[in-house]
This record gives C-alpha cells, sequence and structure tokens, in this order.
C-alpha cells in the first residue's frame, strides 16, 4: 500500500477545532493514545520474548535429539545401521561418537522404540520451530543448522546401504574394470571390502552418470576414506541448498529465515536423508542452482527494463519522449520480443546458460531430477530469450555430460527400469491398491499413475506458462508481480508432489525433493502439503510404526502380490 493511500483519508478528518465541546480535554486526548502504544508495545515485547523462548527449546531439542539419536546408533551393531551386525562394527565405521553410550540398552525393541520417539519428538519441535521462525535471531538458525549438519556427519550409515552400494559400483569401473551400467555386482570379486557393505548385488546401477563420475574420484583411497568423503561432499551439498535457499527467498522477498527453517530443519532429512548419506543431495544442489540463476536472471531483467522506463520518461521531460521511448522499446525488444532470433542468441547470457546447466547436471546425478525440467521450461516460454539461453546452456551440458559418459561407460545408461518395478508395501499406489481389493499395486495400477503422474505435471507445465496459480486470499496478495518466480516455484513444487504420491518405491528423504520449494512458494496449501506428506512417511518408515499397523490390524506386506514384490526385491538384493 502506498503512504498516500493511508494519509489521504487522515487528512479529511478534520483537527481540533471540529472535537466536540463535550469530548476530552486537549492533555487526555494526546495521553491516551500514548498510553495504549505503550502497552501495546509492552505486550508485544512480551509475546516477542515468549516466541523467541519457543523457538530457541525447539531448536534445542532438534540438536540435543539428534546427538541421542547418533549416539545410540554408533554405540553397537543394531538395526538401526543396516551395515553392522554382530561382531563386525569397525571403528572407522562408528566413527569418533562410537561406543559413548556403553552401558545403554542393547535391546534391539527398545532401541526401536527410543529412536521412533526422538524422531517424533524432532518433528514436533520443527514445527514449533517454523511457527516462530521469523522471530529467531539469525545466528540461532545457522548455529542449529551447523550442529545437525556435525552430528550426522559423525554418524554411522542410518537405516540402509546406499552409499556403500555408491562405493562398490565405483570400485567396479576403477579397481575390476567392470562396467556398473553391464555388469551386475554378484559379478566382482566377493572378497572387495565394499562388496561385502553393499547390498544390490543383482541390481545394475540405477544412478546417474555424473554421480558415477564423481565417486570415482574417491576410490583411490579405500572404503574408509570413501565413505568419509562422501558423507563430507553429501554435507556441503546440504548447505549450500541452504544458503541457496536463503538467497531464492530474498529474492522472492520471502523471509530467509522461514525458509531456511522448513528446508534446513526437516527431521527426515537430517535423520534418514543426511544420516542416510544420500546423493539426493547433490541433485537438489543443481536445480536450486538453477532456479537461484533463473530468479536472478528475472530479477535483473526487471531492473533493467526498470531503468529503461525512468530513463525515457527523463528524456521525455528534456523533450525528447518519442526518441527515447523508441530506445526503450528498441532494447526491451531486444531481450523478450520473439521478432529477433539474433536477440535471442547474442548476446550470450552466462547466467540462463548456466542454469540450463544446472538443470542437465541434477538430471546427470539423479533422473528423478528430470521432472521439473518441462515445468520451467514451460515457464520461459513468455520470455523466448530466456529460454534460448537457457536451452543453450542444456545443450552444452547434454554435449560434455554425454561425451564423459561415452568414455566412461560406453553407450549404456542407468538401470531405470528395475528401478522402477519396485514397490514399499506403504507406498501411496500400493496402498491404493489394497483399497481396491487388488492386493497391493497391479501391473494396470502401475500403468494409471504413470498417466497420473504426465497429466498433472502437464497440469504444473501449464499453470507455469499461464503465469497463474490457485492462490486465494492472503496467498494472492503474497504473489510478486512481475517476475513469476513464486508460480516457477510453486509449480516445481506441485509437480515434485506429483512424483512423491504416484511413486512405487518411497523413502523418507524423499520429501528433500519438495521442501525448498514449499519453504519459498507463498501457496499454504504446498507447504500444508509437504507437512502431510512428512507425516505419513514418518508414520510409514519409522523403526516402531509396525506396532501402529499391528495396532490396527493392517498387514500391507502379507498379501499375495505383496510377497511377488518382496521376493522380486529379494532376489535383486542377493
Amino acid at each position: 500500500m502506498h503512504i498516500l493511500d493511508i494519509v489521504a483519508p487522515l487528512s479529511t478528518q478534520g483537527d481540533a477545532s471540529t472535537i466536540p465541546l463535550g469530548g476530552p480535554r486537549v492533555s487526555e486526548r494526546l495521553a491516551a493514545p500514548g498510553w495504549l502504544s505503550a502497552r501495546r508495545n509492552a505486550a508485544e515485547s512480551a509475546s516477542l520474548q515468549d516466541s523467541t523462548l519457543a523457538g530457541a527449546i525447539a531448536l534445542s531439542a532438534i540438536v540435543a535429539v539428534s546427538l541421542l539419536l547418533v549416539l545410540m546408533v554408533a554405540n553397537r551393531p543394531s538395526l538401526l545401521s543396516a551395515t553392522t551386525h554382530t561382531g563386525y562394527f569397525p571403528r572407522w565405521m562408528a566413527g569418533p561418537l562410537g561406543g559413548l553410550l556403553s552401558g545403554f540398552t542393547n535391546d534391539g525393541t527398545t532401541l526401536k522404540d527410543l529412536f521412533t520417539a526422538g524422531i517424533v519428538l524432532m518433528y514436533a519441535s520443527y514445527l514449533v520451530a517454523l511457527k516462530h521462525a521469523s522471530r529467531l535471531p539469525v545466528r540461532w538458525l545457522v548455529a542449529a543448522i551447523l550442529a545437525a549438519h556435525a552430528i550426522f556427519f559423525l554418524s554411522p550409515p542410518l537405516a540402509l546401504t546406499d552409499v556403500f552400494n555408491y562405493v562398490n559400483y565405483a570400485r567396479m569401473e576403477v579397481v575390476h574394470n567392470l562396467n556398473p551400467y553391464t555388469t551386475i555386482p554378484i559379478l566382482e570379486p566377493h572378497n572387495d571390502p565394499s562388496f561385502l557393505l553393499s547390498n544390490w548385488h543383482q541390481l545394475l546401477s540405477p544412478y546417474g552418470p555424473l554421480f558415477t563420475l564423481v565417486t570415482f574420484a574417491v576410490v583411490p583411497f579405500g572404503v574408509a576414506f570413501s565413505f568419509w568423503a562422501i558423507k563430507a561432499i553429501i554435507m556441503i551439498a546440504s548447505l549450500t541448498s541452504i544458503f541457496l535457499v536463503s538467497r531464492c527467498a530474498r529474492l522472492l522477498g520471502r523471509d530467509p529465515r522461514a525458509a531456511v527453517a522448513f528446508f534446513g530443519l526437516n527431521p527426515l532429512v537430517l535423520v534418514w536423508g543426511l544420516g542416510g548419506d544420500h546423493n539426493d543431495f547433490l541433485m537438489l544442489l543443481c536445480l536450486m542452482t538453477g532456479f537461484y540463476l533463473l530468479l536472478r536472471a528475472r530479477a535483473v531483467g526487471m531492473v533493467s527494463a526498470g531503468a529503461a522506463v525512468n530513463g525515457s520518461a527523463g528524456a521525455a521531460a528534456n523533450g525528447s519522449a518519442g526518441a527515447a521511448n523508441g530506445g526503450a522499446r528498441t532494447r526491451i525488444t531486444q531481450v523478450d520480443s520473439p521478432a529477433s532470433l539474433r536477440g535471442w542468441l547474442l548476446p550470450l547470457s552466462p547466467v540462463e546458460m548456466g542454469a540450463g546447466a544446472a538443470f542437465v547436471a541434477a538430471a546427470g546425478f539423479k533422473a528423478s531430477g528430470a521432472i521439473l525440467i518441462p515445468v520451467v521450461l514451460a515457464f520461459l516460454l513468455r520470455a523466448p530469450r530466456a529460454l534460448t539461453q537457457m536451452v543453450l546452456g542444456m545443450l552444452v551440458a547434454v554435449v560434455l555430460l554425454g561425451a564423459a559418459s561415452l568414455l566412461a561407460f560406453g553407450v549404456h545408461f542407468p538401470n531405470l527400469s528395475s528401478q522402477d518395478s519396485l514397490v514399499t508395501a506403504e507406498s501411496i499406489p500400493n496402498l491404493l491398491g489394497l483399497a481396491l481389493g487388488l492386493g497391493g499395486e497391479s501391473a494396470g495400477l502401475r500403468i494409471g499413475f504413470s498417466v497420473l503422474l504426465v497429466l498433472l505435471v502437464g497440469l504444473c507445465c501449464w499453470r507455469a506458462w499461464s503465469r497463474r496459480w490457485f492462490a486465494l486470499g492472503p496467498e494472492r496478495a503474497l504473489q510478486p508481480a512481475g517476475s513469476g518466480g513464486d508460480t516457477l516455484v510453486t509449480a516445481a513444487g506441485w509437480a515434485s508432489v506429483a512424483l512423491l504420491v504416484t511413486l512405487s518405491w518411497i523413502l523418507p528423504w524423499y520429501v528433500l525433493w519438495v521442501l525448498p520449494f514449499a519453504a519459498l512458494s507463498s501457496s499454504r496449501r504446498l507447504r500444508a502439503a509437504s507437512v502431510a506428506l512428512a507425516v505419513y512417511l514418518i508414520l510409514t518408515w519409522a523403526p516402531a510404526s509396525g506396532l501402529l499397523t499391528g495396532a490396527l490390524h493392517f498387514y500391507p506386506e502379507k498379501t499375495p502380490l505383496a510377497r511377488l514384490h518382496h521376493r522380486f526385491v529379494g532376489q535383486l538384493l542377493h
């Protein structure tokens, strides 16, 4: 609201001479607003202190429970760390926190219950922190995020064995000269130390060529060094992504504190993502780099256009309006008009080309990153120069990545077909199959969800292109005019949600794909959807979740179709 909109109504209210004779004296009228203001300020100060205290307690709880969970896992071999077993938990894997709780319980059921309670407490604290994030000092948020990252960096691998599958596929190529895209791990020498720690022995590598090439660099230093090097790379990628989210928030006019807290403190990302050492963080780093570069380019373009308009207005005041306006139109036409192909191509824009290269790199790390490329391209259809520059950057990246992949692996690609055939009992497609009496996700239902995903992503593309979204009430007022940045991140967020709800093989840290876009968007529905997805994943993946399904007499893994899915997974694992 412009200040004149506030001042103008006040100027029509008259002065002291129009006050009725029966009204309060001038001194009373002057004193009352001051007293009310002081009282209001005191109430606001007390509310701010209460909010800051609640937020500080929530941050402390997240860090403290994170430390307790890691100490529990590092104490002894248990199901909480899938790569450990009785008699095998080397010091290099346990890390510096190993054995610090030597007198802690050895009962597996107690460990599962405590781990589950810890995750639930962390998530409740996370929601409290989100409520008060905008009132917390930046240094508190930064300290909590850094502390949590350091704790999970020092953790042994949590829950799954993916990090050693990464190492094993890399060692197959570098040490044994076996292409991981054409040779299954069961055919490599079984005395390799990474083979003993990995488990997808019948599965051709599903990991992106760019990620596999990165893992090659750590192989010469041994398995233990590779493990800690990958953990360090993932932690750095996560922290850099959080920094980029804060920069994007500023470009979109959001509160960076709220966005950083929403993304950087999510317990599923911390426990299962960082603790499990997953390559999704590298994919997300590339995605956030691409979005940051695009938002920055749009912001610079709007400033340049505004400067051109202001310059033409100044020239008009000096008697040269026609020439100046024509010059401004010429400059803007060279950037945005579809009539000038040369203007689309030259001069080259390193920022927008870099964005295109970043999106290709995201898909090179993990194929699921490609789901957002059509959304971004659709958004740029109304800005042909930006679209052209981004496509040029994508082409350059495809050529470079393709050449590197061809030299390393030949004409072979990640094994996504087997990966896409896997089914988790609690995935939404499988649960729908159970509700329909099919016993789980059937082949027909899989095809139906694939079609649904295409339709939903198509809808997100159309919304990104049209620069409109289903924003009502306060959300509509929060959308910045002109740049369309909010529409872009909202469409990207909903496309990520569509991918998660249609996946047959869903894992708890996958919520990471949605979080940065929900953090940056003005859509309350998108944030609510990400919170609901996280709750659903906690309920289905927490170690003690079997108690809930047992109490409900719900056993999705015991149908004939579920046993078939489980048998297929077992064949790939052994």
